[in-house]
Formats: structure tokens, sequence, C-alpha cells
């Protein structure tokens, strides 16, 4: 699983190893740089290579990418935004299944609080993934994050949805 946490200048991504209700495994994280005095253009093809190489290096079975949420800077938002399209597009083209999650949903999968800050969002992945340090900084802690709060939780949605589908078959008639 990899998780991306977006942004221009920098961008949280992490690599994660597990299934729904066991402990997951760190597998690597990294945090893409870009100059905030690059042209747009440029930045967004920096990023849209590191995470195509990344992708590639890692080979997930699927990304989840934070969702941009409401924030007061409308230039913070668009930057967030542009990048998290850039990673969607990246995952995407790989093929790979995306699903985009909300911060709060995040703050609750690891924490059990949506309303966790983010100093609890990374003590509790380091203790998740049973780390000697917190992962630094703070934008490689949340992707990691977004990376167990999809195993845990889009395992769970994915078993839900294949066990409906099979109650559905059987309803038609069908074999399970």
């Amino acid at each position: 699983m990899l998780g991306v946490d977006p942004g221009l200048t920098r961008c949280g991504v992490g690599v994660v190893e597990g299934v729904p209700g066991r402990p997951c495994r760190l597998v690597g994280y990294h945090v893409v740089q870009s100059d905030p005095a690059d042209e747009l253009p440029h930045r967004l093809l920096h990023l849209e290579r590191e995470l195509t190489d990344l992708i590639a290096t890692h080979r997930p079975r699927s990304v989840a990418v934070e969702r941009v949420f409401s924030q007061h800077n409308v230039r913070t938002v668009m930057g967030t935004a542009q990048a998290g399209a850039v990673a969607v597009l990246v995952a995407a083209r790989a093929g790979l299944p995306v699903q985009l999650y909300t911060p709060s949903e995040v703050k609750a999968a690891v924490t059990g609080s949506g309303q966790a800050d983010k100093a609890q969002v990374s003590a509790m992945v380091t203790r998740l993934l049973r780390l000697d340090a917190r992962p630094r900084p703070a934008d490689a802690a949340d992707a990691l994050a977004l990376a167990i709060c999809h195993i845990w939780r889009g395992g769970t949605r994915d078993r839900l949805a294949a066990a409906a589908a099979r109650a559905e078959q059987v309803a038609r008639g069908g074999a399970p």
C-alpha cells in the first residue's frame, strides 16, 4: 500500500504492507520536495516523475491519497489539490485503484479520534509500525498513516463489497 500526503513543496509518500486486523510493516517512506521558486508546471512534472518512480520501485497494490479539505489559505489548497491530482493520475496510469481519505478519517483510523493532532498521529504511526523513532518530517508520518488507514479500512471495505456481490449472485440463482 502506498499512501500519499500531497503537497507541492513537500509531498509525503509512505509504503506499508499489511492486512486488516493485523499489525502493519513499514516498507519505506519518502518526501518528494520541490523548490517554491520553480514554475508550477516544472514542480508538478517533478512530482509526477518521482511518484512514477516510487510506484515502479515499490509496486503497491493500491494507492491512498489524502483528500483536500477546506483550508483558509486558497493558495495552499490549490497547490495541495494539484499535487493530489498528480498522485491520482500517476496511480491510475499504473492501473492501480485509488482511494481518497479526509484527514479526519485517517486520524480516526490510526488514533481513534478524528480530532487528533499531528503529534498524536506521528506517535501512533511510530507505535503501530513498531519504529524506533518517529518518521520525519511530519509529511512522511501522515503518508504512512494514510497507508495504514487504507489497509485497515480499504481491506474491510473490499471484503464487504465481495460479500455483497456473492450474496447478490446467490439471490439471482447463481453459485457463490
